[in-house]
């Protein structure tokens, strides 16, 4: 085996996590074999991912995880982890569209996973940086005060411990707030490099920077292909936070970005709870120490894969945080992906339409750490045929007529109108000066439709606007150097590589030595 350095492009596009930069790490790079028959392959190497190795190769089978970059490249190495017995999807929510007994199992699966991460890092010795944490959630107008006592009920109904305060942990005015005790905050890379490391010392097979570009089932085996190698497995389970290829999941889920920064203050009065606010979209904080000294996270200013402004997301969320509090620097900012489901849950167990044993778990929402753990366990008990009750309420293929029709519509509109719309929507470009230096854009040239990066030094970079996935019209994303699909969240590195799923291939790269604009440079 083969010891590697910590993988550099580590981020998730151009910018970087305080868990991602306070890190590294030397790997041992294995090789697996071509011919051997595993158990179970696990693409993903996020913390659904590698729980589900970790349960699986624990349980005695024989498992190899592929993951395209490097261990927590994607959403796990840019998640705030907040560990919550609440939901973005709201208790209310829940018992609306699912009823009151889905409330009550969805408490009690939060409290267990919180509990099952501290056992394994009591179990494993994993410095992690666990602590419990109080949480508050605030109203600061008569309409959100209306919708807390509602889910003030609910969650009491639904056996969540939670009381009425007067207080929310922060320099922030409001009107009513809530109280939610032993929630839960810690270091989540420091937590399944950890696992990672578990899971390779009881057998199991761990390949970085393998990305899988398809797969194909016969004679009971899935047969998935790598560029420098071909593995095969009786199971195939795409932790990849959105599974590849054009299915069902992909109507169901919408792609959001969250944003986040982190910042030091001048006072040093830094919260030391978590806390959440009810605003559209909503903003989310904690306090953590990162390499001996505290930051605070702030997150929010979240909207839709593709659509919104990211530069003024960052912009709209420092001005948010220097109204509060003092700042003296903010050395962190970045931003993650998370999917919302269009009636609440997550989606996990058998893919729709999928070959046999083939499974995958999205629609996490806001709670990726706690849903993306719950999902390795429920995906255990099924690949090794145990019961799990929560394995019918999460179900790939349910149908619900009533709960998210009004979301599906929706989403499904608006990505139907993007795939059609965006197709005839380009800047004619007439000079290559026309294009700022560090400037990308979708636009029309010679009777090619392209989308053209210009570097700072001026050169020049096209690829297909074609999102390799559903074939969506890509948009570009100046903050974080990126050309995202505003259809399934698909998101591309400046050269046209994927950095997120679900395209499993490349922008096509286009040649211009020949166009005459280039003469004009």
């Amino acid at each position: 085996m083969k010891k590697q350095d910590h993988l550099e492009n580590m981020r998730d596009g151009q910018t970087e996590s305080p868990w991602q930069s306070s890190l590294s790490r030397e790997i041992e790079q294995p090789t697996a074999e071509n011919g051997v028959i595993y158990d179970t392959l696990i693409v993903g190497g996020g913390i659904t991912g590698i729980t589900t190795a970790f349960l699986l190769q624990k349980s005695g089978q024989k498992c190899v995880l592929a993951e395209a970059h490097c261990l927590g490249f994607g959403t796990t190495g840019g998640t705030t982890a907040h560990l919550n017995t609440f939901f973005d999807t709201t208790y209310p929510e829940i018992d609306g569209a699912f009823g009151v007994e889905a409330s009550k199992m969805m408490a009690t699966a939060a409290k267990n996973v919180i509990d099952f991460i501290q056992a394994n890092i009591d179990t494993l010795g994993i410095d992690a940086d666990f602590e419990y944490k109080d949480a508050y959630l605030f109203s600061q107008n008569e309409k959100e005060t209306a919708q807390l006592q509602e889910i003030l009920s609910a969650t009491k109904q639904a056996g969540v411990a939670v009381s009425e305060v007067f207080e929310n942990g922060l320099p922030i005015d409001f009107e009513h707030a809530l109280l939610f005790k032993d929630q839960a905050q810690f270091h989540p890379l420091k937590y399944i490099y950890a696992m990672a490391e578990a899971f390779q010392k009881l057998g199991g097979i761990l390949l970085e920077n393998t990305i899988i570009t398809g797969s194909r089932f016969k004679d009971e085996i899935h047969t998935a292909e790598a560029e420098h190698i071909t593995l095969q497995a009786k199971n195939l389970v795409y932790a990849t936070h959105f599974p590849p290829g054009v299915n069902l999941l992909s109507l169901r889920n919408a792609p959001y970005r969250s944003y986040v920064l982190g910042v030091k203050l001048e006072d040093g009065n830094y919260p030391e709870s978590l806390a959440y606010d009810m605003q559209e979209p909503y903003h989310y904080f904690r306090t953590h120490k990162i390499n001996g000294e505290k930051i605070l996270i702030v997150g929010g200013e979240d909207h839709k894969t593709g659509h919104g402004n990211p530069q003024q997301a960052f912009e709209n969320l420092e001005q948010y945080v220097r109204k509060y509090f003092k700042v003296s620097d903010i050395p962190y900012r970045w931003s993650s992906q998370y999917y919302v489901p269009v009636d609440g849950l997550p989606y996990i167990g058998h893919l729709p339409g999928g070959e046999e044993r083939v499974f995958a778990a999205t629609g996490f929402n806001g709670n990726g750490i706690i849903l993306g753990t719950l999902s390795a366990l429920i995906l255990h008990d099924l690949i090794l045929k145990k019961e799990n009750r929560l394995a019918d309420l999460f179900k790939p293929s349910r149908l619900k007529p009533v709960a998210g029709v009004v979301e599906f519509i929706k989403e499904n509109a608006d990505v139907a109108y993007h795939f059609v719309a965006d197709r005839f929507s380009a800047e004619t470009l007439d000079s290559i000066n026309q294009l700022e230096p560090d400037e990308g854009k979708i636009v029309s040239f010679e009777g090619h439709k392209m989308a053209i990066y210009k570097d700072a030094k001026g050169q020049v970079t096209a690829l297909s606007p074609t999102c390799t996935h559903a074939g969506c019209t890509v948009k570009w994303n100046g903050t974080e150097k990126s050309w995202d699909c505003p259809c399934h969240g698909g998101r591309y590195a400046i050269n046209g590589k994927v950095i997120t799923g679900p395209p499993q291939k490349d922008l096509e790269q286009i040649n211009i030595s020949k166009m005459t604009f280039l003469n004009e440079i």
